[in-house]
């Protein structure tokens, strides 16, 4: 189904990660008139395949960092919106070397916003629900949009970060901005480091998968493209300044 769009050009940084290629996958296949820029360095967890198939008309491709201001200050101008997925985002890697997340979840993110700054442009954030920590297994609460940050790991520590420059970008200069924290994401092309993906192989495999602590613990799982449905609602229906919580419940 074809749907109206209020932007003619948006750069989506991240757009050859998991998350970030369902999104321009979704805007090609449903607001074919917008033409997409990828922004993505094409890190460990990018794959190039995910947008391979999509017309060249309506994508393109620039390899790039999020932290190169430069590059930043020549791309961003012509683009009437930014949604900003790119991100590191494993948890045990964030543990064992937390420099990356430090420089792309912050110091990128802060590049990003300050380009969005000087040419004016409309800017969504993507992060996780991670940056509000753990709810006991039995309590009945869910998280708000009024929940406080409580991060425990050094990646949503650099989300938790992330999302306060937005906000601050957005109050203090007026920046357009956005932000939606999400739950898990599941489905094609998500790289085999992430849960459901590596329990599968372990079972291809034989071998019993591997589950943290004593196994009790929930989580919400929403499937990729629902995700990529919400953040379309939240960039073109979304108020500006607000947070919005994305969850399959």
């Amino acid at each position: 189904m074809r749907i109206a769009s209020p932007y003619k050009n948006i750069l989506v940084t991240g757009g050859c990660g998991f998350c970030g290629s369902a999104f321009v996958c979704f805007v090609v296949d449903s607001a074919p008139d917008v033409h997409v820029t990828v922004l993505d360095k094409l890190a460990y967890a990018a794959d190039l395949d995910s947008i391979a198939g999509l017309s060249k008309d309506g994508v393109e491709l620039v390899v790039g960092d999020v932290c190169d201001s430069n590059l930043l200050e020549r791309l961003v101008p012509g683009h009437d919106a930014i949604v900003h997925y790119a991100a590191e985002s494993h948890n045990d890697n964030s543990i064992a070397d937390p420099a990356p997340f430090i420089a792309t979840n912050i110091e990128g993110t802060y590049t990003l916003l300050q380009a969005a700054r000087a040419f004016n442009v409309r800017f969504h954030h993507i992060s996780t629900d991670e940056v509000f920590g753990d709810l006991a297994l039995d309590d009945p609460r869910k998280f708000t949009e009024e929940s406080p940050y409580r991060p425990s790991s050094p990646y949503s520590s650099s989300k938790a970060a992330s999302d306060m420059l937005v906000r601050a970008w957005s109050r203090t200069y007026g920046l357009k901005a956005t932000i939606s924290n999400c739950c898990n994401n599941y489905g094609p092309h998500q790289h085999s480091e992430k849960f459901i993906p590596h329990s599968i192989a372990c079972i291809q495999r034989g071998e019993r998968p591997k589950l943290y602590g004593d196994g009790l613990n929930v989580r919400d799982w929403i499937h990729v493209e629902d995700h990529a449905r919400a953040v379309w609602s939240i960039l073109t229906k979304g108020a500006v300044g607000e947070t919005y919580l994305i969850g399959a419940n």
